[in-house]
């Protein structure tokens, strides 16, 4: 049997198709969306879930002059009378706005205008069309030629004209329809780009007597009345509707399936814990980007270890700004998230891109539905309860509070040379005072499912990056000393002094019998062999326990 080839970054239908790329087939959507017809239709989804992928299969599906064989041996090829009435029928007009950005409105708006040109293009039939007149053709070829005056015009025009060929009402798929508004934030022009998309999506959507349906994809439900304004038959199916829910990621089964299909089925369960947890309606679901990805990686690596694809995929500034804007109370729930806990927020699926990080409330519900966080359930009085999905993401927050943590404390140079300065000085109380202080004030990753040496790393990483001030030491960690490995190595070329320190977590709270246990444990594992070697002369050995946020420091000579 032929191993069929695994389409990482391809959202592409007929090439992947055509190429014997392996396919997630996922055309029971087509029949949905007839069966749940609405004149207008947005899918909200987060990013790399499938949407461009979802869009491309329509176009094939819907367009005049489809090679139908592209659908053989598909779900919905046993639906023939439906696709007897549907299949090839339609004039399709097929964007996708991932592209539009730009530091400006004009780049942007002229990346726009490139984008409806090349669609256009794609009609070029249009232009020796007898159906049209030489009007007609003169609107057309004002398109063809990127003229940005009639941009909002222009898919309204492309409609009429496609109608008028074919005799057939218009499809309109709109993928990621919302990604100009989020760089037009970004940069600073997100009114001009409002107006425009609006101008544009009104006489396509709204005013237009040739469209038979549109649809929608992108990563947030934009308020209605800022873009959608006036779209009386709009229907938005978001990561809360159960119909629709299966279509986009995949499930359980699926990811077994193509495990199956490479001879990895061993690597399911870990696949599971770092890419599954998605609640879209009443369905569980995996990222597809890291599914495909990871899959494709162990097919030459089979000793590959799970890596965060979907999370690496983008900058995640949103995290960093939750994150920045945490209160006390936020720190806590953002704490209970990462032990696995969920909390409950009320979510606002209506908004606009300058609302977001208006408010910690308009960020919960952004987080969720741009699959930061998902849904474990819902309260009786409305409440969603919200979660971290899984280990990748899991990571993700970790390390957004790291660079946090290692920007806020680096404003405050005056405290972190007394921290570092304790250590020489032996001042153990400046060093428990100033320690506990920190870890008050940061937030605490204190996975309850973890083992105790993953609970000690959170804090060893925090003592490391306040140790690295000092640019003058040589800081080792986790370095093989004696006959063991030592936590943190300090070489001080001041008076050649050498630093030793381990840290342990004190999982029942005694704190002073973790502190003679890692004193005991630098006498047995002869950590200070390493910093002799090195030419240090002087030796300070420091047991440090940590229990939640407070910690106790012993100092040994």
């Amino acid at each position: 049997m032929e191993i069929l080839k695994l389409p990482v970054g391809i959202d592409n239908f007929e090439k992947i198709r055509r190429n014997n790329f392996y396919y997630i087939d996922k055309t029971k959507l087509v029949e949905q969306a007839l069966h749940n017809w609405s004149e207008v239709t947005l899918f909200t989804r987060p990013r790399r879930f499938g949407k461009t992928l979802g869009m491309s299969m329509l176009r094939s599906f819907f367009e005049i002059g489809t090679d139908k064989s592209l659908f053989d041996g598909l779900y919905i090829s046993q639906n023939k009378s439906l696709c007897d009435e549907h299949m090839g029928k339609y004039p399709v007009i097929f964007l996708t706005l991932k592209g539009v950005e730009g530091l400006t409105f004009a780049k942007a708006k002229s990346m726009l205008s490139e984008i409806i040109k090349d669609e256009a293009d794609r009609h070029y039939v249009l232009n020796s069309s007898e159906a049209l007149t030489s009007v007609d053709r003169e609107a057309f070829m004002k398109i063809l030629t990127g003229n940005e005056e009639n941009i909002e015009n222009s898919l309204k025009t492309l409609s009429r004209l496609l109608y008028k060929h074919y005799g057939k009402k218009v499809v309109i798929l709109i993928d990621e329809y919302d990604v100009p508004l989020d760089k037009a934030y970004q940069n600073g022009y997100y009114h001009e780009m409002v107006s425009l998309i609006r101008g544009l999506f009104g006489q396509a959507l709204k005013t237009n007597d040739y469209l038979q349906f549109a649809i929608l994809t992108g990563c947030l439900r934009i308020s209605k009345e800022s873009i959608f304004t006036g779209l009386n038959n709009f229907k938005v199916l978001s990561i809360m509707d159960a119909r629709f829910d299966e279509q986009f990621g995949f499930t359980d089964s699926e990811v077994e399936e193509l495990l199956a299909a490479y001879n990895l089925d061993s690597h399911f369960t870990e696949i599971k814990e770092w890419y599954d947890g998605y609640h879209f309606g009443n369905a569980d679901v995996y990222c597809p980007w890291d599914v495909i990805n990871y899959v494709d990686l162990l097919r030459f690596e089979p000793t590959a270890k799970p890596q965060d694809f979907w999370s690496n995929s983008s900058g995640n500034a949103l995290v960093r700004s939750f994150i920045d804007k945490a209160d006390v109370q936020t720190k806590d729930e953002i704490e209970r998230l990462i032990a696995g806990e969920y909390i409950e927020k009320e979510i606002s699926q209506e908004l606009t891109y300058d609302e977001i990080d208006k408010s910690i409330a308009n960020l919960w519900s952004v987080l969720f539905t741009t699959g930061y966080l998902t849904k474990q359930g819902v309260t009786d009085d409305g409440k969603v309860r919200l979660s971290i999905p899984n280990r990748e993401i899991k990571n993700l927050f970790i390390k957004k509070i790291r660079e946090w943590f290692s920007d806020t404390t680096a404003n405050d140079g005056k405290t972190l040379e007394q921290f570092c300065n304790a250590f020489v000085e032996k001042d153990t109380e400046k060093i428990e005072q100033l320690f506990g202080d920190y870890l008050w004030n940061t937030i605490s990753i204190r996975d309850t499912a973890v083992a105790k040496d993953k609970k000690e790393n959170f804090y060893h990483g925090i003592l490391l990056g306040l140790l690295g001030y000092k640019a003058s030491w040589l800081i080792k960690s986790n370095t093989e000393s004696g006959t063991g490995y030592s936590d943190i190595l300090v070489e001080v070329p001041n008076n050649r002094t050498g630093i030793v320190i381990e840290l342990k977590y004190a999982e029942n709270g005694d704190m002073d019998a973790a502190c003679s246990e890692a004193l005991k444990q630098i006498e047995e594992k002869s950590y200070v062999d390493k910093l002799k070697q090195d030419g240090m002369r002087n030796f300070i050995k420091y047991g440090i326990a940590c229990f939640k946020k407070d910690c106790k420091v012993v100092v040994s000579e």
